[in-house]
């Protein structure tokens, strides 16, 4: 008997809805900004733009773009039926950009010396998403 076995199970995976509006003006944005200004809720959009600071060597703006992508992320996942655990998967196109802003708030927060975070929020990605954790830092 496997005495770490979860006796009461784990919730069913929350996905995300589908925004084509906000999606499609990412796709069609000569910034990624401009998506983020229409729909300051698409965590898609604030994802690219903390990737596109961290490659441009901008940690902390990364930071600040990572970590509005990662609430605005929390938010939509409460309002989908998430109770602060459980599988969030990578396979549903949906949910990328809060795993992406989740993976790059770690990756911004020990480039700025926020160690504990950083750790705090790479737990977290594996938990929520052992694929995208897989996927994200290879």
């Amino acid at each position: 008997m496997d005495l770490h076995q979860n006796l009461l199970g784990e919730p069913p995976a929350t996905r995300l809805p589908d925004d084509v509006e906000a999606r499609e003006a990412l796709a069609g944005a000569a910034e990624p900004g401009e998506a983020a200004a229409r729909f300051p809720s698409f965590s898609v959009a604030w994802a690219e733009l903390a990737a596109r600071a961290l490659d441009g060597g901008d940690p902390v703006a990364a930071y600040a773009y990572a970590r509005t992508g990662y609430h605005r992320g929390l938010d939509q996942l409460r309002r989908a039926g998430w109770k602060g655990h459980g599988p969030i998967p990578w396979e549903h196109e949906p949910n990328r950009g809060f795993l992406r802003a989740l993976h790059l708030l770690s990756v911004a927060a020990e480039s700025i010396g926020e160690t504990e975070e950083a750790e705090r929020c790479a737990a977290f990605l594996r938990d929520s998403s052992a694929e995208a954790a897989e996927s994200l830092n290879a």
